[in-house]
C-alpha cells in the first residue's frame, strides 16, 4: 500500500464512523464513534471532543485562533499517527493567515485546491507531518478550518 493510500484511509474510515455512528448510538454502551473507530482501525483513538487532543504537535503545525469544534487523535508513535482538529473560523479568508502559520512552522505547500465561495483545500508536508486543511462553510458554524495532520511513514 503507498504511503499516500494509507495516509487516506484512516480519515476515509473516521469520516464514514462520523457519518453513521450518531444512527447507531443505542446499540453500543459508551462512546459509539470512540468504539466504531477502533473497530474499524483496531488503533488507538482518541475523541478529545472541544478539545486538541493530547500529543498534537501544535509547534510543528500551529493552528489558527479559534474555538475548538472537535478533536480526534488516532494511533500511536509506533504505528503512525493521525489528528483531526475543526477550529471554527470567521470567513474563507482565514485560508491566508493558516497559509502563513503553516509556512512559517518551515511546513512546503504541495497544493492550493481551487476556491470557490464555499471553500478552499491546502495541502502541506515537511519532514515529519503531512497537512490537509479545509477551509470550508458551515451550516452550523459559518466557516470552520479542518485540519488533518497525519505522521510521515519512515518506509514505504
Amino acid at each position: 500500500m503507498s504511503i499516500m493510500r494509507k495516509r487516506y484511509s484512516v480519515p476515509i474510515a473516521i469520516a464514514i464512523a462520523l457519518v453513521i455512528a450518531p444512527s447507531l448510538a443505542g446499540c453500543f454502551g459508551g462512546n459509539p464513534i470512540q468504539q466504531l473507530v477502533q473497530g474499524a482501525t483496531g488503533g488507538n483513538v482518541n475523541l478529545g471532543g472541544k478539545s486538541v487532543p493530547d500529543g498534537y504537535p501544535k509547534t510543528e503545525v500551529p493552528l489558527i485562533q479559534g474555538d475548538i469544534i472537535s478533536g480526534i487523535s488516532l494511533g500511536n508513535k509506533t504505528d503512525g499517527l493521525i489528528f483531526n482538529v475543526v477550529v471554527k473560523v470567521s470567513s474563507l479568508d482565514a485560508a491566508n493567515s493558516i497559509k502563513g502559520q503553516l509556512e512559517g512552522a518551515g511546513l512546503t505547500g504541495q497544493l492550493n485546491g481551487a476556491t470557490s465561495t464555499e471553500g478552499t483545500t491546502l495541502v502541506y508536508t515537511s519532514d515529519k507531518w503531512g497537512v490537509l486543511v479545509l477551509v470550508i462553510a458551515d451550516k452550523d458554524n459559518g466557516f470552520v478550518a479542518n485540519y488533518t495532520v497525519t505522521a510521515v511513514s519512515k518506509t514505504n
